[in-house]
């Protein structure tokens, strides 16, 4: 493990560069954005940019809200649970197994409330659209996350058609279970893209609640969650996702990325990361990501394939975006 960093910028306000944009050997961009890495024991063992401020998690959160469910009673093992916790990509066996659930708990994909989307892989997309598909619920990448969200709601005779109000029964209970894996409160709570509450939380307690999940006792809904995405990472993402690839990959990991270029991710004994690039640049996220788990000492292959962010032009690699910490 190197030194910790220590970041400076012109403007205390702002967090620091994390990668340049490099085309034709010139840096025409950068991306500023946080990162904090837990050691074992939970504390903060390095950590650049602002890491105690709110910000919205968006589908890093997911792990917690399919915990959520399972505290609601929702019985769900295997394949479904890592659906329920996923930001899929769309393909046939995600739109499949969402629909089997659906019917399962007696739902329709009416009863759906995330919109209308294509998947959200670019290759499914094309194969997609080019078989006649249209915008549907059940191809949107939180489709699994709200069916398991109706079936808990079913499940306790809770309302079905308000099951994304922030003061369902449902969120509330998720809300709760955010808290106690951040070990902080919920700063704010705004609409995710999929229209499911969002739940603001710092980077050093989304850290906190990836640790926590890899780390809960056995049979316990944090840790059956970690243990479902694990062995089905697929389900997860997608099989051209690098959250699959982490966990296939980096035995014991459990990793799940959010919109707006969010990060986390856990080892199995307890060290844990998460990060955010201020301006969404989801392209920088895999070479920071690459960085870090590099300082924790993760040497897997797949850590040079995530790291590789081509610059491209003229359908030809002229550069790439490189870390600057």
């Amino acid at each position: 493990m190197s030194q910790p960093v220590t970041a400076t910028t012109s403007d205390d306000s702002c967090n620091p560069v994390l990668t340049e944009v490099v085309r034709s050997g010139f840096v025409e961009g950068r991306h500023r954005g946080s990162v904090v890495l837990l050691a074992a024991d939970g504390s903060v063992e390095w950590a650049i940019g602002d890491v105690t401020s709110a910000v919205f998690p968006r589908s890093a959160n997911k792990p917690m809200q399919a915990a959520g469910v399972l505290r609601a009673g929702l019985d769900l093992t295997g394949e479904r649970l890592a659906l329920a916790a996923a930001s899929h990509s769309g393909e046939p066996f995600h739109r499949d197994l969402v629909r089997a659930m659906l019917d399962e708990h007696g739902l329709t994909p009416e009863h759906l409330r995330c919109p209308p989307a294509l998947p959200l892989d670019q290759e499914e997309q094309e194969a997609y659209l080019a078989a006649g598909g249209r915008r549907d619920r059940v191809a949107m990448n939180c489709s699994g996350k709200h069916t398991a969200m109706l079936a808990a709601a079913a499940l306790r005779s809770w309302p079905l058609a308000s099951y994304r109000d922030p003061d369902h029964p449902l969120q509330l209970l998720i809300r709760t279970v955010v808290e106690e894996a951040a070990g902080e409160p919920v700063a704010a709570v705004g609409v995710d893209g999929c229209g499911a509450p969002l739940m603001a939380i710092s980077l050093t307690g989304l850290a906190r609640a990836f640790r926590a999940y890899v780390l809960a006792a056995p049979g316990t809904p944090e840790r059956r969650v970690a243990d479902a995405m694990r062995a089905h990472p697929e389900y997860v993402a997608g099989t051209r996702r690098h959250d699959t690839w982490l966990m296939r990959d980096i035995p014991g990991a459990l990793s799940k990325a959010g919109a707006e270029a969010v990060q986390a991710l856990a080892l199995p004994d307890g060290r844990s990361l998460a990060l955010k690039i201020d301006d969404g640049g989801a392209r920088a996220l895999g070479p920071v990501l690459a960085r870090v788990l590099g300082l924790m000492g993760v040497t897997a292959p797949v850590v040079e394939r995530v790291a590789h962010a081509p610059v491209l032009g003229g359908g030809r690699e002229v550069g790439q975006l490189r870390t600057a910490f």
